[in-house]
């Protein structure tokens, strides 16, 4: 009999690295064993309640009910991947998707969100005849080579960046093409000054950028900050890709582009919109979107892929959204109201602490920083964000039963299978990790 999975090591074991994607590595190791609803539990039968959601698609709760039948009834009607034209699903879940946020209006199906950002960097340097593509330092926008750039580097290698510039290039991976950097750019979230200085250029394909930064936690637009981004793509004839991977669906049906009332010319979503099967979508105005079927050969931009709107996939989206959609105020009210006791309760026990900590939520989506302020980018997180605090604090409460990925700034999200018991259940345990922690 082979060896328990937990004594494997990534040196001997079968899986290289250890883990299958290795974002997903964490000290020590666990080994998890099923879900359901809000919980998760390990190879020891050990509970905990889930705040990571699998870096947060589980917007409905691990093997929703209405999501799992779907697919199921997917499988017996025969359904297939057929590899040759077109199906009824493809077209049902692009109908509805396209109904629900007003600013698509047309869409692709992939199978991840970093294949769907791939495909929204094309359409824009096909569409501007451009190459340049400025993104977010500190935000994640997939592992392609085009943007795989300054995720989370630490302030020692940034030291005499100064505020109104792009910042240096640094990759988060080896074997990328020594050419690869040409055409990047990176600036901080909420930086007007460096984001014009490239734009007004003239050679800037697409900006790309999460509406709200939630790839280190939850940093919201300063006010105005979206809008001075649409006027200035505009002006300039650079497409606007917001990357709603994150916040899409998950603050709202029709994505955070709702909220704040920007139209963005592309935009892509993942994560929530199929409740935890891989899918990705990009899509947006026609006019951009038309040139995966451009008439010119030479200008037309392929989107493919074998298991592009698999039939499964494409059921537990369609009923995803069909359910955010029929009972959205109800499904919405519970996770803000969550979501509002998580953060009450957290500002009381954290003003007890002799430490600075500042609490930061948006909807069901939430975040303690060991500092004594909002941030407003990742250097402002990087130089004063206690992330070995931050780093016990979580491990601490995953011992004691409550999982946070265990990596400084990473977003808890509530699902709409907590209840208030969970709350009630995760503060107790919270409180008592402070004291042990004291």
């Amino acid at each position: 009999m082979n060896s328990p999975a937990h004594s494997r090591s990534a040196e001997t074991g079968s899986i290289a690295g250890g883990v299958m994607s290795l974002n997903r590595m964490i000290d020590p190791m666990r080994v998890f064993t099923r879900a359901s609803g809000a919980y998760m539990w390990d190879e020891t039968g050990k509970r905990y309640i889930d705040y990571h959601a699998a870096f947060a698609p589980y917007l409905l709760g691990h093997g929703d009910k209405d999501v799992d039948e779907a697919v199921i009834a997917s499988i017996r009607r025969s359904e297939s991947l057929m590899g040759a034209g077109t199906t009824p699903w493809e077209h049902e879940i692009a109908d509805l998707l396209v109904e629900s946020v007003p600013y698509l209006e047309q869409v692709q199906l992939t199978n991840s969100g970093t294949e769907a950002v791939a495909f929204s960097i094309r359409l824009a340097r096909a569409a501007t005849g451009r190459n340049d593509v400025v993104f977010i330092q500190g935000g994640y926008n997939g592992w392609m080579d085009s943007v795989a750039f300054n995720l989370m580097d630490p302030a020692s290698t940034f030291a005499n960046h100064r505020g109104g510039e792009e910042h240096s290039l640094r990759p988060i991976s080896a074997g990328m093409h020594t050419s690869t950097p040409q055409g990047a750019h990176a600036v901080e979230f909420n930086d007007r000054e460096a984001m014009q200085s490239l734009v007004e250029t003239g050679q800037i394909a697409a900006v790309i950028v999460e509406p709200v930064l939630q790839n280190i936690g939850i940093v919201k637009p300063q006010p105005g900050y979206l809008e001075f981004l649409r006027r200035l793509c505009t002006e300039h004839s650079t497409l606007l890709v917001f990357d709603e991977v994150k916040t899409g669906f998950r603050h709202a049906l029709c994505g955070y582009q709702s909220i704040c009332q920007i139209a963005p010319d592309l935009s892509v979503f993942g994560k929530a919109a199929a409740n935890g099967y891989p899918l990705g979508v990009v899509g947006g105005k026609a006019e951009y979107m038309a040139y995966c079927c451009h008439p010119d050969a030479a200008r037309r931009v392929l989107i493919a892929g074998t298991y592009n709107a698999h039939p499964f996939v494409v059921a537990a989206a369609t009923a995803t959204v069909r359910k955010l959609k029929d009972r959205g105020e109800e499904i919405y009210t519970h996770l803000e109201r969550l979501g509002e006791q998580m953060e009450s309760g957290l500002r009381a026990l954290f003003a007890k602490q002799d430490y600075p900590t500042t609490i930061v939520r948006v909807g069901s989506a939430f975040v303690v920083y060991f500092m004594d302020h909002e941030p407003v980018c990742w250097s402002d997180i990087a130089r004063h964000n206690d992330a070995e605090r931050d780093v016990r604090y979580r491990k601490a409460l995953i011992d004691s039963g409550v999982f946070h990925f265990p990596v400084t700034t990473k977003q808890g999200s509530i699902s709409f299978a907590h209840i208030q018991a969970d709350i009630d259940e995760t503060l107790e345990i919270t409180e008592k990790v402070l004291e042990q922690l004291n």
